[in-house]
């Protein structure tokens, strides 16, 4: 048996990469995945099922309160419940670094908008459903970014860092309700999209050499990590961020 067998999961931004490769990962341990995103969420659902596993797409938008209503019907209706949330939409692998003197306010309150916004508004949207249910885990996808400040990244590395702030205060407030909130924050992974920015390519030399691992980040390294959260081996860790970096940073 699945170590996720007979719960259901919900991840945002699965389309494709990191979020698609969790989604498969935690179907393959038996859950029932509801892949959503604002593209195209029919791979990721076929990658899966033709696995063998239990799967459904659906597009959502993080920041709009309609569609996060839906995808929570979705899960509870359809698929049986909402036991995990991982929420991993987020903007990064499109993003042209640059000098914070050059990042204008629109694109500013974008990056905030999706990254940090969106979480919140996810959780409004799940928590009522995960206490009448008795509990539940819900996984943030942080960054590593948060602790060195990475130049040409400041709205995205805010974003992230609010990220880790909000991951504190929902664990504390939710913590009475058996609902565990961590998060995760990885160093720079090798996913699809940041492999096609050449903007990260003067990163990867100095990232690799700060690491204590010494080789690219792979979106399999993060998959761990997921299932510890994910499951009952995390039942007594709440308010957490866990550093899947390499050993670059050690806080």
């Amino acid at each position: 048996m699945g170590r996720l067998e007979g719960k259901t999961a919900v991840i945002t931004g699965a389309a494709q990469g990191i979020g698609a490769l969790m989604a498969k990962a935690m179907a393959d341990e038996g859950a029932r995945v509801l892949v959503t995103d604002v593209q195209d969420t029919a791979d990721a659902v076929k990658a899966i099922t033709d696995a063998g596993g239990a799967a459904r797409g659906m597009k959502v938008d993080v920041t709009s309160n309609d569609d996060l209503a839906a995808m929570v019907e979705t899960a509870r209706i359809d698929l049986g419940g909402l036991d995990i949330m991982v929420n991993n939409a987020s903007i990064f692998a499109t993003i042209k670094p640059k000098p914070f003197l050059q990042i204008e306010d629109d694109e500013f309150d974008l990056i905030m908008r999706v990254n940090t916004r969106g979480v919140h508004q996810v959780m409004r949207a799940i928590v009522p459903t995960m206490i009448q249910a008795g509990g539940g885990k819900v996984i943030n996808i942080a960054s590593g970014t948060f602790y060195y400040g990475p130049p040409g990244l400041s709205h995205y590395t805010a974003s992230k860092g609010a990220v880790i702030a909000l991951t504190r205060c929902h664990a504390r407030e939710l913590g009475d309700k058996n609902i565990q909130v961590n998060a995760i924050a990885p160093g720079l992974t090798e996913s699809e999209g940041v492999k096609a920015n050449t903007g990260f390519d003067v990163a990867r030399a100095p990232t690799i050499a700060t690491r204590s691992i010494k080789r690219e980040m792979l979106p399999e390294d993060l998959l761990g990590t997921l299932m510890y959260l994910a499951t009952s081996d995390s039942d007594f860790v709440t308010g957490q961020t866990l550093n899947v970096d390499g050993g670059k940073v050690n806080v």
